[in-house]
């Protein structure tokens, strides 16, 4: 980050400006930042811009030159009005980390989306679902035909069912958030053995854990629920491997520090890796795995990636998911005290 004059010159630059050109603070101060840049005219006609409020503020990628014959690195630039007449801030950003905060934006944009159209579509079925099946229930009691009742069987069968569906929908918003003291892995250990339970031979399951990471408020039950979801969706991947034996589950803790996510920046955050060795998530739909029921297996319900997303943002954290064949990482971020 510099902060400039109209005319380009450096007024002030921060250690990470000066780390990226590989030049001293001293020597960026007073030279024209413009020059730093592949395009140059690029730069001055912002701050042309900026300083004759022709806008606010002013976002482009570009090419930053450093020192020592090193590789041009490629950066999101970003310029702004201060509240000093004749300086302008230039924040100046990776593009890799451009790129994932607008991930993260996207992913929060749709899990509240996700949040507004499962409550709406739920309760949209919900009601006329119950007269479809006192209905069936009433003509079933009229007709004496054995023929006949076997059709409105399946329509009370058929209506219970998605009752089911809609009731697993609507669990995250009916149920109070019951906060308490929670340690990450007294849960992880929880889903470890729910796990093992279901699947006792062919699988693996490896533990990572930074012991230090700290107990923190949440709601314990609504956390298993989340990584048991990931788990299980994971081992449902991992059935080949299952079958010869050489499946692989990881849970893995660490600390990050100083980290943004949700738009906020935090001193302290869990993250909390789910790996599995399996196939990785299909590419048809890999931008869609959050929306609900988008299943990648036959007869899957498509829901529990939505509730586990749903049950981690009301933690304020986040869910991430990085998967290549051979290896699916599902990272849920927790916002530390």
């Amino acid at each position: 980050m510099a902060v400039v004059r109209g005319d380009g010159a450096v007024l002030f630059a921060n250690s990470a400006l000066e780390d990226a050109l590989g030049i001293s603070r001293r020597t960026i101060e007073g030279s024209s930042l413009p020059q730093c840049f592949t395009e140059p005219h690029i730069l001055q006609n912002a701050l042309e811009g900026a300083g004759s409020n022709e806008f606010a503020a002013l976002r482009y990628d570009a090419w930053l030159l450093r020192q020592s014959n090193a590789e041009p690195l490629p950066v999101h630039v970003v310029v702004a009005q201060t509240d000093k007449a004749g300086e302008i801030i230039v924040e100046l950003l990776p593009l890799e980390a451009q790129a994932k905060q607008d991930r993260e934006e996207r992913l929060l944009d749709q899990a509240q989306a996700n949040k507004e159209l499962i409550r709406n579509l739920a309760h949209e079925i919900k009601n006329p679902l119950g007269g479809i099946r006192g209905a069936a229930q009433l003509l079933e009691m009229e007709i004496d035909s054995k023929e006949l009742k076997e059709y409105t069987k399946v329509i009370i069968h058929e209506a219970d069912r998605l009752q089911t569906l809609v009731d697993r929908l609507l669990a995250p918003h009916r149920r109070p958030h019951v906060v308490g003291d929670v340690n990450i892995h007294e849960v992880c250990e929880r889903v470890r053995s729910l796990i093992l339970a279901e699947f006792p031979r062919g699988l693996k399951v490896v533990r990572e854990y930074d012991i230090s990471i700290p107990e923190f408020r949440g709601d314990r039950e609504q956390l298993i629920q989340a990584v048991l979801n990931i788990a299980h969706n994971a081992c449902q991947a991992l059935a080949d491997r299952i079958s010869v034996g050489d499946a692989q589950l990881v849970f893995r803790t660490r600390v990050s520090r100083q980290v943004t996510f949700g738009k906020q920046r935090y001193r302290l955050a869990l993250e909390l890796h789910v790996i599995d060795n399996g196939p990785g998530v299909p590419d048809s739909i890999r931008d869609r795995i959050f929306f609900p029921l988008v299943s990648g297996r036959e007869g899957g319900s498509g829901l529990g990636l939505t509730l586990a997303q749903t049950f981690v943002q009301q933690h304020h954290g986040l869910i991430e998911c990085d998967s290549v064949p051979g290896r699916t990482d599902f990272k849920i971020l927790i916002p530390l005290p």
